[in-house]
C-alpha cells in the first residue's frame, strides 16, 4: 500500500471519482487540459466546482497547442469536407480562441 500523501493545498485525496466517456469526449478532455496547463484532474473539478481555468501561455502549452493543430490538419487534409465532423470543428473553435485569447501570432 502507497503512503499517504498530501497536495499542494495541504488536503488528503483518498476518494477516488470514475466515469466513463466516449473516444472522442476522451480526446476532447485530454486535449483541454493540457493546453489549460493543468492535470487532467485539477481541470476537472475547476469545470465542476466552476472554477475559472486561466491559461497561462509558456513554452509546454504552446508545444501542445502546435501538436494539436498539427493532428488537426492532418484530420482535415483526411476528410473532404469539414461538416461530416462536428468534433473535429469544435476542436479547431477551441484551438482557435485559445490562441486569440493568449495573444499567440
Amino acid at each position: 500500500m502507497s503512503a499517504k500523501n498530501l497536495d499542494k493545498k495541504n488536503r488528503w485525496r483518498s476518494v477516488t471519482v470514475a466515469f466513463r466517456v466516449s473516444p472522442e469526449e476522451a480526446y476532447r478532455l485530454n486535449m483541454v487540459a493540457k493546453t489549460s496547463g493543468l492535470t487532467k484532474q485539477d481541470y476537472i473539478l475547476n469545470q465542476l466546482l466552476k472554477e475559472e481555468v486561466i491559461v497561462h501561455p509558456n513554452c509546454r502549452v504552446q508545444k501542445i497547442l502546435s501538436q494539436y493543430l498539427t493532428e488537426l490538419t492532418e484530420e482535415l487534409k483526411r476528410i473532404q469536407r469539414i461538416e461530416q465532423d462536428d468534433d473535429i470543428l469544435e476542436n479547431i473553435i477551441y484551438l482557435v480562441e485559445l490562441i486569440a485569447h493568449m495573444g499567440i501570432s
